[in-house]
C-alpha cells in the first residue's frame, strides 16, 4: 500500500467522510482495506471516499474476486464507500451490472465526483 496517502476530512450534517488522496494505487488486496479503515485518521468515520486510480485493474476485471472480497470488507464493517471515477470506458456487462446495484443499494457507490458522492451518502 502507497505510505504517501493523505486523507481529507469533510464534515457534511454531522457525518464524517475521509477522502484518499494519491497518485498511486493504494488497495491492492482486502488487507490494504483494513489498513485504511484502521488508520488513525479514519476514525469515526462511516464513510469513505476512493478514487478509481487507487485500484488496480484487476478489480474491475470480476472474475479475478478481488472488487468481491474488497467490497465485502465495507459491508461486513458496515461501511459506506464512493468509488469516484469514469466508469463508462469498461465493456464488461457484468460489471455494469455490480456498479448498476450498488448504486441501487446505496452501501457501495460508483460515481463521477465527490459532490455527487456527498449528495448520495448524506441523502441516503
Amino acid at each position: 500500500m502507497d505510505l504517501n496517502v493523505k486523507t481529507k476530512i469533510i464534515e457534511v450534517s454531522g457525518n464524517k467522510i475521509v477522502e484518499f488522496i494519491s497518485d498511486n494505487i493504494l488497495i491492492e488486496n482486502v488487507q490494504d482495506v483494513l489498513d485504511l479503515l484502521v488508520n488513525q485518521e479514519c476514525r469515526g468515520a462511516n464513510m469513505f471516499i476512493i478514487h478509481e486510480n487507487n485500484l488496480p485493474a484487476a478489480f474491475f476485471d470480476l472474475k479475478t474476486g478481488m472488487a468481491g472480497e474488497i467490497l465485502q470488507k465495507f459491508t461486513t464493517y458496515n461501511i459506506r464507500a464512493a468509488i469516484i471515477g469514469d466508469f463508462s470506458k469498461f465493456s464488461s456487462k457484468s460489471l455494469k451490472a455490480l456498479i448498476i446495484e450498488s448504486n441501487k443499494h446505496g452501501q457501495i457507490l460508483f460515481v463521477e465526483s465527490i459532490d455527487e458522492a456527498i449528495k448520495k451518502f448524506i441523502r441516503a
